[in-house]
């Protein structure tokens, strides 16, 4: 086995202070054109798949890889290896790495359970499901929910010729706005929790608006699904599901694992540990470390425990995962900039955002805070947006969840409900799309499925801004 050179070891020695002094980057001295491979790596997504499709296919993660040499080579050279060096690791060690081992545990074990049976989709059963995932979505995460449902429901409705609206309103619904209710839901409460949040804060102070959204998106849906169901011809007359088998599970075994993925991610939120790594200037404490190790133990033993068969009848496969790690690789480095502009708040190039959520007393506006961290949660990472306007805001979890409730309440529902209105406003969508259309579905493109979501979720966060934040 080879060993490492004295002189690497030396060198390396030598380099983690440096990049760890280089750790925090003025956001401030930047200029939006940094934003340009961001913006790049948004419009491939967007554009390509519809001009390009066979070349999108087998080279998004070179697309991917393109975009983000694009920002990290011109920004080396122009801040220096030691900036540009403790910006990749922060980016790898506290974003990226925790969150590709959660997606690819929830994605592992859902997909090792297979509901058995021949469900019929019905507009009453496509709304119970979606409404059972609802629950779900904030009980085991919206990437469990999604993962556990997605099959069952694209298999339950494989013989009827309009599938399309029954998949965007599940992204709508569990991938996103089920979410809500629990730190366990959605990433930015989870940081939430991690910042001071009680538990239990956001089930007592955000079930109104939850509600009032899922309640709308499911009477929509049922309307719609109900109008597509009964036109001639919409249920092919063979359904491809044969009535062989009676309903139940395949792969219990990873009902406990999913426990088990549960456990880890409230421990490593409960657990206060001195023990903290500082790696070129990131802080890796020892509950994230656990956390990630019981996560790869149990998405090993998912593989290892599921029996074959149920792989088989899942149609478990890797590219659904495969391109959302490529893909939020580069979006994850290209976001670097964007984010720390942002986090300069009015002396940064996007101070007029910031001015924007702030009334002229000094206050702030909860109405502009749900929009603010709405729109960019779009299309930026809603955890680290939501991040940015918790620290606008204050900063401070018990003024927050007090005396400014209603703004927290904003800056929550904004960043979950609004990671709705695009493919990549949150991991769940765009894992959704890839296997719906490894399924057989149409999926709508970038923008096609924007026209979804501006018509039908941005009349309903219109209604919601005056009934709850004005």
């Amino acid at each position: 086995m080879k060993t490492l050179s004295p002189r690497l070891v030396v060198l390396v020695a030598g380099l983690l202070p440096v990049l760890a002094r280089a750790a925090d980057m003025d956001g401030a001295q930047l200029s939006v054109l940094w934003s340009v491979p961001f913006a790049g790596i948004l419009l491939s997504i967007a554009i390509m798949p519809l001009v390009a499709p066979f070349f999108w296919h087998h080279h998004f993660g070179k697309v991917s890889a393109a975009w983000a040499l694009a920002f990290l080579i011109p920004f080396a050279i122009g801040f220096g290896p030691g900036v540009a060096g403790a910006s990749i690791v922060h980016a790898l060690l506290a974003e990226y790495i925790p969150f590709i081992i959660l997606l690819t545990a929830l994605f592992t074990v859902a997909g090792g359970i297979y509901i058995r049976g021949n469900l019929h989709g019905s507009p009453g059963l496509n709304t119970g499901i979606l409404a059972v995932g609802a629950v779900l979505a904030s009980l085991m995460g919206t990437t469990g929910a999604s993962m556990l449902l997605i099959r069952p429901l694209i298999r339950a409705n494989d013989n009827r010729r309009h599938v399309v609206h029954v998949v965007v309103f599940f992204i709508f619904i569990v991938s996103n706005a089920g979410g809500s209710l629990t730190p366990l839901g959605d990433p930015p409460l989870f940081l939430g929790f991690l910042k001071g949040v009680d538990f239990s804060w956001t089930l007592m102070n955000i079930l109104p608006e939850t509600a009032f959204l899922l309640v709308a998106l499911l009477a929509i849906f049922y309307a719609l699904d109900r109008w597509f169901y009964h036109r001639r011809d919409e249920v092919q007359p063979q359904d491809p599901t044969p009535d062989d088998q009676q309903f139940g599970f395949d792969g219990g075994i990873n009902f406990l694992l999913l426990l088990g993925v549960v456990g880890l991610v409230l421990l490593s939120g409960l657990w206060k540990s001195g023990v903290v790594f500082n790696i070129a200037g990131t802080e890796v404490g020892l509950p994230g470390i656990v956390r990630d190790i019981g996560l790869i133990i149990i998405t090993v033993a998912s593989l290892q425990l599921t029996p074959s068969g149920v792989h088989a009848d899942n149609q478990f496969a890797w590219g659904p995962m495969q391109e959302v790690a490529k893909l939020f690789a580069g979006i994850f480095l290209t976001i670097i900039p964007v984010i720390a502009m942002l986090k300069a708040g009015v002396d940064g190039p996007f101070g007029a955002i910031v001015k924007a959520v702030t009334n002229p007393d000094g206050s702030p506006n909860p109405a502009m805070y749900f929009w603010a961290t709405g729109v960019l949660s779009s299309f930026l990472d809603n955890a680290p947006t939501y991040l940015v306007f918790f620290n606008t805001a204050g900063g401070d979890p018990a003024v927050l969840m007090t005396t400014l409730a209603p703004t927290l309440v904003a800056i929550s529902t904004g960043a979950v409900f609004m990671g709705a209105n695009s493919y990549i406003g949150n991991a769940p969508n765009l894992m959704v799309k890839a296997i719906a259309e490894d399924r057989g579905v149409k999926m709508p493109s970038f923008f096609g499925y924007m026209v979804w979501s501006v018509g039908i979720l941005v009349p309903l966060f219109a209604v919601m801004t005056w009934l709850f934040f004005v």
